[in-house]
């Protein structure tokens, strides 16, 4: 096979991305060189925080090119290797593009064994999703036994481990989602204590308190928007909120409009932090060696929404943003 497909950014999104602003193109495969590898995507991972690279607006990350491969979290197969580190038939885990055969230098890759776990969980529970609801919760969440942890998105990939997580080190855990199968799914499968239906609750501060009577010590907030608005008025003093992602306002055109959350964090003595999983880089072994060790006792489970088929990734990456995932959304190859 001579020839591999790739997808493209085609056009900047304005609002809620659209599959005509992404672009499947074909093109030969280069021919490899010493440090290189060749590689067969097996799973690719889709995540909201795509959605900021995809504007040409200054982050934490460059924005895509144009008419470029959009990267993400790929676990692919070695094909062909010039490199002493990587053998043909080994499984790496990568930051790759959105490719079926594809050149990378094996320096950036990290060999995953299918022994320990399924090879799409290093997407997912062992790998960034993993890390992102750990060490957000540990580092800037600090949370002790007995406090009350809320997680907005709480059915999502890291929210759903971030709940577990609180439960593992004794904590109230109520979650906050967006149908009743999820809400289920959140008591049900992944311990949480009390959970949320944001959709169906006309009135989410009211439901906050209910649900949270002491009030609320931590919370991880992966949304933003009218529900985050809610939870600070049942912030207790000293609360730490921890900003994961705000998928809520991704796709606006315009800045939203909301509450000032200065006086919420003055009268409680409250702190807010975002971060990204970048910031604790040195933290990663220890993170993945403790969620390991977590997985193999049956203390965590994850789920995952699995589409299949190349020309598929975009429209599962679009689902993300109706919901319609239930723990990590992957793409199988």
């Amino acid at each position: 096979m001579n020839k591999t497909r790739t997808i493209n950014l085609k056009n900047r999104p304005k609002g809620t991305p659209m599959l005509a602003d992404f672009d499947l193109t074909t093109s030969e495969i280069p021919e490899l060189k010493e440090g290189e590898v060749l590689l067969s995507a097996k799973y690719v991972s889709v995540d909201p925080y795509l959605r900021g690279r995809m504007s040409d607006a200054k982050s934490y990350v460059e924005p895509f090119e144009l008419n470029k491969p959009i990267v993400s979290g790929v676990i692919a197969e070695v094909l062909e290797s010039k490199h002493s580190s990587l053998i043909k038939g080994d499984q790496v885990s990568g930051m790759l593009q959105w490719k079926e055969i594809q050149l990378a230098k094996a320096d950036g890759l990290i060999k995953v064994d299918p022994e320990k776990a399924p090879l799409s969980a290093y997407l997912g529970i062992l790998g960034m999703t993993g890390l992102t609801a750990y060490l957000g919760l540990t580092e800037i969440g600090k949370p002790k036994k007995g406090e009350t942890l809320l997680v907005s998105g709480a059915a999502g990939a890291v929210g759903s481990i971030v709940g577990q997580i609180g439960k593992i080190l004794g904590l109230r855990v109520v979650g906050i989602a967006g149908t009743d199968e999820k809400v289920e799914m959140l008591t049900s499968e992944f311990n949480f204590d009390e959970a949320i239906n944001y959709n169906t609750t006309k009135n989410m501060n009211e439901a906050i308190a209910k649900a949270c009577p002491a009030g609320v010590d931590v919370y991880f907030d992966n949304v933003g928007g009218e529900i985050s608005e809610a939870v600070f008025f049942n912030i207790n003093k000293f609360s730490r909120t921890v900003n994961c992602g705000a998928i809520s306002v991704y796709n606006n055109k315009e800045m939203p409009k909301s509450n000032s959350v200065q006086t919420f964090l003055i009268k409680k003595s409250s702190s807010m932090q975002g971060f990204v999983i970048f910031d604790y880089v040195d933290k990663h072994p220890q993170g993945i060696k403790q969620l390991a060790e977590w997985l193999q006792e049956g203390k965590l489970k994850y789920t995952e929404t699995i589409k299949e088929g190349f020309e598929n990734i975009p429209q599962a990456f679009l689902d993300l943003f109706e919901g319609k995932n239930k723990g990590k959304m992957i793409v199988k190859l």
